[in-house]
């Protein structure tokens, strides 16, 4: 854990942060004040000794990140394309992980190297009448997030302890006095909360897998590419909500943010080797979120597509149904508590790149509770609108329609991303290597054809 504490001021701490770095001359103006300035550095890396030892230093931040890929909304995504499609989506989840893989490496880059985070670097590029579309683009995306998280923690908190889905979503309010508590305490709390709900998801869906007894063949035909992606529009609908619930706009604003908690030096050598830390990090909990995205798709597709339920997409259906359909109560349980945890970690993420987004794009600050407390009330409104309206059968289809938000919004967030890192004028020694960059732009050009083409479907009526 760090050295911080409840009321311990933060200026009178030793200052081991890198000094504000300037990787080029390609900004507009000098870089202001630091993402994320009250956690700003204040992790401490090793300085000396093995490679392990190092690496425990910057293992963290990419699980938060990793948090972003298996919100509430990619349990609906996954749920509705295994329970009605069975396997064959987990080629998609595949895809997008190794997409998020790639872009969360362009994040570190930018991070370390450049020293800003992506709203600071889009701020510092464009003028205004560019970066304030991009502001709101990115604030359509972390309430679309917010949505998700709302509607899920409310069917985990309903599920469990039989709270009115209204109520329970008014109850997420009061989250913001987590974030408050873990913040007090330091950064470390935060990452160790994170990863504490993280194993206690991973354990339930690892029993509910051993019960359901998927076909690992099909499982494994899963990742093979299918053509019928694109002949299928109903398909291709899910698909893209799994794209936008695992590649998420906010994640590549929070991860450019976060890297820089760590205070690893001002030496060129120092940076480099933190990027690959960073990196490596970041990918070993991108691997821990596929197993968990692909966990929920093959259980719907081994519980409700082999028994015929072809259309399971609300989290309370799929919740009941799974104790006849697995022959225990335990199942349904486990799910519940998965379902909650995911809901508690998502909120601690949203509430991170908020602040990075707004603080990055406007140069403005207000309080961290204040600014969590307007975003929730902004994702609360329709939650309860479609809660009284038609109770929880339209939970589910709200939940998909937030992810494919996401997935239209990528391209606002991706594209500023791989032509900064590609800027040696912006990167100086730190521009990303020519083969990233080609395979970024690949990545951000399958994102926009594939929304190009929902858009398409949508027009002519075939979606």
């Amino acid at each position: 854990m760090d050295a911080r504490s409840p009321g311990l001021d933060p200026d009178s701490l030793p200052k081991v942060a890198p000094s504000p770095p300037q990787a080029g001359s390609g900004w507009r103006g000098e870089r202001g004040t630091p993402s994320l300035a009250d956690m700003f550095a204040t992790v401490r890396t090793a300085q000396g000794g093995s490679f392990w030892r190092k690496l425990l230093a910057f293992l963290g931040p990419g699980y938060l990140v990793a948090v972003g890929y298996m919100d509430p909304g990619n349990w609906a995504t996954s749920l509705a394309g295994g329970s009605k499609f069975g396997y064959s989506l987990l080629f998609v989840a595949l895809l997008s992980n190794l997409m998020a893989i790639v872009l969360q490496s362009l994040c570190t880059r930018l991070g370390v190297g450049a020293g800003r985070d992506l709203a600071q670097a889009c701020r510092d590029s464009y003028p205004r009448w560019v970066s304030w579309p991009l502001w709101l683009s990115a604030e359509i995306a972390i309430t679309a997030t917010d949505l998700a998280e709302v509607i899920g923690t409310a069917i985990g908190l309903n599920l469990l302890f039989h709270i009115p889905l209204e109520i329970g979503v008014i109850i997420t309010a009061a989250d913001v006095f987590l974030i408050l508590a873990l913040q007090a305490f330091g950064f470390r709390w935060i990452e160790a909360f994170v990863v504490t709900m993280l194993g206690v998801i991973a354990a339930c869906f690892a029993v509910q897998i051993a019960m359901a007894d998927p076909n690992w063949g099909a499982v494994i035909k899963g990742f093979v590419p299918t053509t019928e992606l694109l002949a299928n529009p109903g398909m291709l609908y899910l698909a893209l909500g799994i794209l936008g619930a695992t590649v998420m706009p906010h994640n590549l604003y929070l991860h450019s943010g976060l890297v820089q908690t760590r205070g690893y030096g001002d030496s060129i050598e120092e940076k480099r080797e933190a990027i690959t830390l960073a990196n490596i990090d970041s990918a070993i909990a991108l691997w821990l979120a596929l197993i968990i995205n692909a966990s929920i798709l093959i259980l719907a597709a081994a519980t409700y597509h082999r028994a015929g339920k072809f259309d399971v997409a609300e989290l309370d259906q799929a919740h009941a149904f799974l104790a006849p359909l697995l022959g225990s109560t335990l199942a349904p349980t486990l799910f519940a508590i998965a379902l909650l945890c995911c809901g508690l970690n998502s909120t601690i993420t949203a509430t991170l790149s908020g602040q990075i987004v707004m603080e990055g794009f406007l140069n403005l600050r207000i309080a961290p509770w204040l600014r969590r407390l307007v975003t929730r009330m902004i994702a609360i409104v329709p939650a309860v609108v479609v809660t009284l309206w038609a109770g929880g059968k339209a939970t589910g289809q709200l939940l998909i329609l937030s992810q494919v938000v996401l997935s239209l919004q990528l391209p606002f967030a991706v594209v500023p991303l791989v032509m900064f890192t590609a800027s040696r004028s912006k990167m100086g020694p730190f521009i990303a290597p020519r083969w990233l960059t080609l395979l970024a732009g690949l990545t951000a050009a399958v994102i926009i054809a594939l929304n190009a083409k929902l858009v398409w479907d949508y027009v002519m009526g075939n979606s």
